[in-house]
């Protein structure tokens, strides 16, 4: 006797759009990690040089003026870059600038494999800080929208933690591989760029593989520069802030580029895995500090961010006199949780008292102040070090950066017009 099995029912549309959506939450999620590789990836790239500077002086006889010059060539590559380039995945999508991004750190990869003369170095530097420009803005917007679509509904906790240890917690990781490879290992100025070249790659196919969350008009809007706008009601709360940027970025500035050569030199520690671990450790602390006060109030943040890096640059300048290398090491991590925390307030204060017509103006200014901060210090420490000598170099750096904390601490004790 046949038997006729009893047939499935057809499963309605609604059950099939809600796996669809299961499946594309899941894709989303998963890119979201894939992202967050990519861009931890090149900013680690970008640090990679930090504790080889001192091998390139000894190969090639440059002076720590030409370290800044190559430094803030660096700086000025990533300044361009998010003027010119951050702001264009909003129309060509994600994806495409972040290719583009990762494809300009391989190049400069390349460049730095073949051990270049000073002029090219110079160039990678550059080719190297464009990528970074665009990875910085973009990658961060793509991780934010790849959280959203993953987990409507949630809070952007799980965004904001991840996106900084990439970020600053990348800058972090970079040389502390490149300062271990280069001290155990031979090759140290070529092999820790192949090994990150290989990481980029799997970058490159992570972006691949990971979904588009812009969708590329046919019709594009005239092409313009980020703009820049600093008048967003509130001058001195907006000052205080670009002055909180600069001091911040002034100290990140020294740990990547002529640390490593006061540590061998001023400190007589010429390993070059002490040099990248110590940076490691910098922007380690930063990172941390900047996941584990985002629950304080704007002022009890900001408090905290003036008090560790005043506290953190006077302990680095002592350190320096007294060739303690103990001492440096912790100005260096108290340092690191005080720009860490004070850069987080400022992008918290400008965002806040910026119309949300002009919030990505108001950032913009923000950044480039930054950035300059970034640059022009380290510029300042090379010329001076030629006419006397580093630890006067760095009291007078200390002194500064005291003097810029205190006035951001005046200015943002001010009555405001806006909400901090």
């Amino acid at each position: 006797m046949p038997s006729f099995a009893p047939s499935r029912a057809p499963r309605s549309p609604s059950a099939a759009a809600v796996s669809q959506d299961a499946r594309s939450a899941r894709k989303h999620g998963l890119g979201f990690w894939f992202i967050a590789f990519a861009f931890l990836t090149a900013m680690a790239f970008a640090a990679v040089p930090t504790p080889l500077y001192p091998l390139y002086q000894a190969r090639d006889g440059f002076s720590t003026f030409m370290v800044t010059v190559v430094f803030a060539t660096y700086a000025a590559g990533v300044l361009a870059s998010l003027l010119l380039a951050g702001h264009v995945s909003d129309w060509v999508g994600r994806k495409k600038v972040l290719l583009a991004a990762l494809t300009l750190e391989l190049a400069a990869a390349a460049l730095f494999i073949v051990e270049p003369p000073l002029s090219v170095l110079i160039v990678a530097r550059v080719i190297s800080g464009l990528g970074v420009g665009m990875v910085t803005a973009t990658a961060t917007a793509h991780m934010q929208e790849l959280h959203s679509i993953h987990r409507p509904g949630a809070t952007a906790q799980r965004f904001e933690i991840v996106s900084t240890a990439a970020n600053i917690g990348g800058i972090g990781v970079g040389p502390l591989i490149s300062g271990i490879l280069a001290q155990y290992l031979g090759a140290p100025l070529r092999l820790p760029y192949i090994v990150f070249g290989v990481l980029l790659l799997v970058g490159i196919a992570a972006v691949v593989l990971t979904p588009e969350t812009v969708e590329e008009g046919f019709v594009k809007p005239v092409y313009r520069p980020q703009r820049i706008s600093t008048d967003h009601g509130d001058p001195a709360g907006y000052l205080a802030a670009s002055a909180a940027g600069f001091a911040s970025f002034a100290v990140f500035g020294l740990f990547t580029s002529l640390a490593p050569g006061f540590i061998s030199g001023t400190l007589h520690h010429p390993s070059r895995a002490l040099a990248g671990l110590i940076a490691f450790s910098v922007f380690g602390a930063a990172a941390l500090a900047q996941t584990l006060t985002g629950r304080l109030e704007a002022r009890a943040r900001r408090l905290v961010g003036l008090i560790a890096e005043a506290v953190g640059v006077v302990v680095l300048a002592i350190s320096m006199h007294t060739a303690n290398l103990g001492a440096f090491v912790v100005a260096g991590i108290v340092v690191g949780v005080g720009a860490g925390v004070l850069f987080k307030s400022s992008v918290g204060a400008v965002a806040a008292m910026a119309s949300p017509a002009k919030r990505s103006e108001a950032l913009a200014g923000l950044f480039l102040i930054s950035y300059l901060g970034l640059a022009a210090p380290v510029i300042g420490i090379g010329i001076a070090a030629r006419y006397t000598t580093e630890t006067t170099v760095m009291t007078w750096f200390a002194g500064i950066v005291l003097a810029l904390l205190a006035g951001v601490s005046v200015l943002a004790g001010r009555p405001s017009t806006t909400a901090s």
